[in-house]
């Protein structure tokens, strides 16, 4: 199990009421977010234990960082995408919080690319108005301060337009897609992923890691997206987002016509353990199964500009092999090569 890094200051946390959600208090430092180390360490032994085929061995990952604070996680061959999970952290963290997850279930699901967007710094009322990562502000502590999430359309928007730009660039379709998150980006995928603009959007699943329903007076479900199945994995010990929070959002969600709503416990505080992410790695496979039909299109690397060819070379992890390049033929041959498999 896992205990967070805010674990550690949670005596110096005011005490909260079975009825209301809870966010880190004025009175304290910590922010929503599990040690890094220890996710790292939980990472590591589920790596080591899992049955992992040898053909997964085989489609090695590449993890980028971009200015902007995201992450991507994708197949080296990124000819070989054929689905896409999108993890937004909590409260105060950013996306290097949830990298190494992304990394072991790039293990577990070598054809799936995973981006981790960082949220926006800002103001959080709560927090005396001290700026950090928040997707959202958060007010107070009882359910009606939660109500105004002042940002939260902004940062669902943001989401969006990273399903969208990948359905738009490579074809992938949206049943191929799944948004995931912990504590407030949990809150956020959730408030997402159910009001999609369409039902031509309808994700394949969300995943709520120790998360909550949002803005629950203004919060609907898109006609058709009302089947979208919904893990939510709550810790019993949760002291930050009260247990009773995750039972009360499954009731309001289904209350607003969801159909798949499942709610798992874990003896643990505010993080994820081992338990929970083999249970998230299970989920992801199975409402992500392995469909090489579902690849993505790409362009043809003869319509790449040089910039984009190198930038492919790079990601694949052969640059070695276009020294002394000088023509674009040349790259445009390597990339093909690459995709086809022939190297």
């Amino acid at each position: 199990m896992i205990a967070p890094r805010a674990a550690a200051l949670l005596s110096g946390s005011r005490s909260i009421p079975s009825s209301r959600f809870f966010l880190p208090s004025s009175s304290s430092s910590s922010h929503c977010r599990p040690s890094r180390l220890l996710i790292w360490s939980v990472c590591y032994h589920l790596l080591h234990s899992a049955t992992t085929t040898q053909a997964y061995s085989t489609m090695p990952s590449f993890t980028e960082r971009s200015s902007d604070g995201i992450i991507t996680v994708s197949p080296k061959n990124e000819a070989e995408q054929s689905a896409l999970v999108v993890i937004s952290h909590g409260l105060g963290d950013t996306a290097e919080g949830f990298a190494d997850v992304a990394e072991m279930l790039a293990k577990e699901m070598p054809y799936c690319k995973f981006v981790l967007p960082t949220a926006p710094t800002q103001p959080v009322t709560m927090n005396m108005g001290m700026s950090m990562p928040s997707w959202y502000d958060i007010v107070g502590l009882d359910e009606r301060s939660n109500e105004s999430c002042k940002g939260i359309e902004e940062s669902r928007q943001k989401l969006v337009d990273i399903l969208e730009k990948e359905h738009e660039t490579t074809g992938l379709p949206y049943n191929r897609m799944i948004l995931a998150g912990f504590s407030q980006g949990a809150a956020l995928s959730l408030y997402t992923g159910m009001q999609m603009k369409s039902a031509d959007q309808k994700l394949a699943a969300l995943v709520i890691m120790s998360g909550y329903l949002p803005a629950a007076s203004k919060f609907t479900i898109t006609p058709g997206l009302e089947p979208t199945p919904i893990l939510h994995c709550h810790g019993s010990q949760d002291m930050m987002v009260n247990p009773i929070m995750a039972q009360k959002s499954k009731a309001a969600v289904l209350a607003k016509g969801a159909l798949e709503y499942t709610h798992k416990t874990y003896p643990i505080a505010h993080t994820v353990s081992e338990d929970e992410l083999a249970d998230v790695a299970a989920f992801l496979k199975e409402k992500l199964p392995h469909d090489e039909s579902c690849r993505v299109q790409l362009k043809e690397p003869s319509q790449m500009s040089v910039k984009e060819l190198r930038a492919a070379i790079r990601k694949a992890g052969i640059s070695s092999k276009s020294v002394g390049f000088m023509e674009k033929s040349e790259f445009v041959k390597l990339v093909a090569d690459h995709r086809s498999g022939k190297l």
